[in-house]
């Protein structure tokens, strides 16, 4: 046998292990580890998705109470609950996830409705199935960067290492828009580059530039905060590509074309051109944080305080650089990209390259200092993820380069690529250990389609007919929720996050009533009595916290505290059954004891 022939298997018995474990792992977290979404953000787009696709628009049946405060003040009316226009989200996920929601059926009434003896909701699995088909897809266009950068060997390491990350898994399963954000900017740098390769010989790079300004574009309009790496990109295309200037403004005249008509519509909806994304800033400036805003029904009543503007922006860079390998995706040679920058690699153009990369996490870094990122394992502004395989690549290259300079690896050839099989398994770790654990419990439920994120979340209790929310409301009634994205998506009903105090609570309810969308109830859950200890819960729901706390002493001592606390006897009175959805943990506080009909439904 030849050489080349051996070489030729070799590498076909590689690849075929590569897909055969790629296979595993997806049908794997698919369908025996999955437990079902567990972010607000992708619940809340999910069911935006289902309305786009039964054709009523960008609209949402989540309300948050600062956006119907900005609806109102704008349009100066009672905006309806029913059909009410979503501005917090950048609408390319949602449009993605409408058209297969479309195709499978999905924007019909009450189609791929739970079982009986299921605990996950369909659904979640479809929008997790998407998601991890664009993470696959990122790994192949890594690939192929990368391949180009370097080489095939360090190609092949990196895609492995993104195959064995957890958090890459974590964020495929959990329906947010990062694995399409990570595969627009993958071919966003995959043409960046180009664009330096041709600069770098004197070729023109107008063409691969302005391909790349558009993938930038569809990222920015896939999560606004990513137009800071666009910014960042155009930074760099504006000094490195000539002639000067020229394809900067080109693709900052891209991406001002596609957010016109979202700006326009914003604008309109709200009185901004922002609309209530641009709120998410308290997250990183602001007192009280994003969600403290959101449950506010009058924003006038807390303003942005930008005091110490710049000791907040310092905190918050401290925290991406004291956490920047986790948010790398815990791949450790990642950061090594940073130390990469002082390396002279011989070939012009992927020295250049490093620039531009630094440019735009730079932009990310700072957006996300002003927009805010937390420690939290699914953080809805993590962009450092997007950066971590071309990190990656280059972190490995420079180990690589120091490993072959070694007079022992030098001398040994067997030893060369020796350090690959010590950074491979070191990176894996978190998912490895995971595996055997996740694997047991999921085979054995896997006849009730999983586990669920319980507590807070368990889809039954929301979308049975029998025993769920979805079974006491009807369509055309609102509930009140600490969990309205879960309401919202599970039982398909409108759902009004629950305000802090009950002056804000009854003026919603009045208008709800008023316009022909009544109250059913209101429901509580972990995700209020579980947010963390007494006194936090207590700061965040205020009038409500005897409400929120009561579960924990009516079951099984039957001792009521709403009754007894004079701020909320109105929601007392009006909404005295008490229905137990998941035990004492998640209580709706009806109108009524007992089930809708379908006359009722239809009224």
């Amino acid at each position: 046998m030849t050489p080349s022939s051996q070489l030729d298997a070799g590498m076909i018995v590689r690849r075929s292990l590569f897909f055969s474990v790629l296979i595993i792992l997806t049908l794997g977290n698919l369908f025996v580890l999955f437990k079902g979404l567990d972010s607000p953000q992708a619940m809340d787009q999910a069911q935006i998705s289902r309305e786009i696709a039964r054709g009523n628009g960008f609209t949402t049946k989540m309300v948050r109470p600062v956006a119907y405060d900005q609806a109102q003040r704008s349009q100066n009316r009672a905006v309806p609950f029913k059909g009410f226009e979503d501005t917090y989200h950048s609408p390319l996920n949602p449009l993605l996830n409408a058209a297969v929601l479309k195709l499978i059926g999905a924007d019909k009434p009450d189609s791929w409705q739970m079982k009986d003896n299921e605990m996950v909701f369909p659904l979640d699995r479809v929008i997790a199935a998407v998601s991890t088909l664009f993470f696959l897809m990122a790994i192949g266009v890594n690939y192929l960067l990368i391949s180009r950068i370097f080489d095939a060997k360090i190609a092949g390491v990196c895609a492995v290492l993104m195959l064995f990350c957890q958090t890459f898994w974590t964020y495929s399963l959990s329906g947010l828009p990062q694995m399409l954000m990570l595969l627009l900017f993958s071919c966003g740098t995959y043409f960046a580059y180009r664009a330096v390769e041709a600069a770098t010989t004197g070729r023109l790079a107008a063409a691969p530039a302005i391909i790349a300004g558009i993938f930038f574009t569809l990222l920015a309009l896939t999560h606004w905060l990513t137009v800071w790496i666009a910014l960042g990109y155009i930074i760099y295309a504006a000094i490195a590509f000539r002639p000067r200037g020229i394809i900067g403004i080109s693709v900052l005249a891209l991406i001002l074309l596609a957010g016109i008509g979202p700006m326009i519509r914003n604008n309109n909806i709200t009185g901004s051109p922002l609309g209530t994304a641009f709120l998410t800033i308290y997250n990183g400036l602001g007192n009280g944080g994003e969600n403290a805003v959101m449950r506010n029904g009058d924003l006038e009543t807390q303003p942005l305080v930008l005091d110490g503007l710049l000791s907040k922006i310092i905190k918050s860079a401290l925290v991406q650089s004291n956490d920047i390998i986790p948010f790398l995706g815990g791949i450790v040679v990642a950061p090594l990209f940073f130390i990469a920058l002082l390396h002279p690699f011989k070939r012009t153009s992927i020295a250049n390259f490093r620039w531009a990369i630094l440019l735009m996490w730079v932009g990310a870094a700072f957006g996300m200092a002003i927009f805010g990122i937390s420690k939290n394992e699914l953080d809805a502004n993590q962009l450092h993820l997007l950066f971590a395989p071309i990190m990656t690549a280059y972190g490995v290259a420079l180990i690589s380069i120091l490993w072959s300079r070694l007079d022992f690896v030098a001398s040994t050839p067997f030893l060369r690529n020796m350090h690959f099989y010590f950074i491979i398994p070191i990176c894996s770790l978190p998912l490895l250990l995971s595996l055997p654990l996740s694997v047991r419990i999921g085979l054995a439920l896997r006849d009730r389609g999983g586990v669920p994120h319980w507590p807070p979340y368990y889809a039954p209790a929301l979308n049975n007919l029998k025993k769920g929310l979805k079974g006491y409301t009807t369509s055309k009634q609102v509930v009140f929720s600490d969990q309205p994205w879960a309401v919202a998506w599970y039982a398909d009903r409108i759902s009004v996050w629950l305000p802090p105090t009950y002056a804000e609570f009854e003026k919603l309810e009045t208008i709800s009533n008023d316009l022909q969308t009544p109250v059913a109830g209101v429901t509580i859950s972990p995700s209020s009595h579980g947010s963390g200890p007494l006194s936090e819960v207590a700061s965040q729901y205020r009038d409500f916290t005897m409400m929120v706390l009561e579960g924990k002493t009516l079951y099984p001592a039957n001792v009521t505290l709403i009754d007894r606390d004079q701020r909320i006897q109105g929601v007392a009175k009006r909404y005295p059954y008490r229905i137990p959805l998941v035990g004492p943990d998640m209580i709706f506080y009806s109108n009524r004891q007992t089930r809708v009909s379908e006359t009722d439904e239809l009224q």
